[in-house]
């Protein structure tokens, strides 16, 4: 449920109007950082978020770290919904890496094809079976170095993998929602996946590193959509300045965008 608004931060107009201290500006100036990033304030963007989604975990339906690493491997472009959907004849199927290893693309391709891309997605989740088949005992290594030589893993499959199942916290999952809702709340101004990675990871503990993609991820889900975001009933409404805000109490900051 969410924090009643009797619980949040008092609105921030007074503070926004104040004319800033040469510190504030020298932190604005620096790149790729978004004004919003304080420790104070993420802070709280943390405690939240953890208030409203304390129990979000991977929505992708899986057993062990294998149906993980394909599962994230086929939602690329599609929703959890859809691969949760594909997911249990594939894996009726093909039980494990050893098996999966011994197939063709085009016999995997009916099977995944409404997950859009799907012969691209076949080869790369055989290829993956194959690599770790043959150089690491047909076990998901959990290491991210040696995820990253697996076909069709790049950080974000990895990152999912390494701290959902491993819960090692080597990085911060950066999928579409984390995207938008990481720039609107002025964490990062960069575009690119890899530098909002960094970005992240610079302002958020490491140990809170997975539990926030995951907080985020849902609250992308359930509140911050991307068009027209429920405003009105968001935990974060007084601390986010977003420009494309449907209700807002406190100042709009047009850089804020996602």
């Amino acid at each position: 449920m969410p924090i009643k608004k009797e619980s949040l931060l008092s609105s921030g107009k007074a503070a926004s109007s104040a004319a800033p201290s040469r510190a504030t500006k020298k932190r604005a100036a620096q790149p790729r950082s978004g004004s919003g990033t304080d420790l104070d304030r993420v802070s709280e963007i943390l405690k939240r978020l953890a208030a409203t989604y304390g129990n979000a975990t991977c929505a992708l339906h899986h057993k062990n770290a294998w149906e993980l690493l394909i599962s994230t491997i086929l939602s690329a472009q599609t929703t959890d919904v859809r691969v949760n959907m594909t997911t249990p004849e594939l894996f009726h199927r093909y039980p494990d890496a050893a098996h999966l290893a011994t197939a063709k693309p085009e016999e995997i391709e009916p099977i995944i094809k409404s997950t859009g891309f799907f012969r691209n997605k076949s080869k790369s989740i055989v290829g993956a079976a194959k690599r770790i088949t043959e150089e690491f005992g047909g076990k998901v290594p959990d290491q991210m170095d040696q995820l990253l030589t697996i076909p069709g893993v790049a950080r974000k499959t990895a990152n999912v993998v390494l701290g959902t199942w491993f819960k090692k916290n080597e990085g911060v999952v950066v999928d579409t929602h984390v995207h938008r809702i990481s720039r609107r709340l002025e964490l990062t101004n960069a575009d690119n996946p890899k530098d909002i990675e960094q970005d992240l990871m610079r302002v958020i503990p490491r140990e809170k590193w997975t539990d926030f993609s995951h907080q985020v991820i849902w609250h992308g889900r359930a509140l911050c959509i991307a068009r027209k975001p429920k405003c009105a009933d968001c935990p974060l409404e007084n601390i986010c300045h977003a420009a494309d805000k449907t209700w807002s109490t406190v100042d709009i900051h047009k850089a804020a965008k996602p």
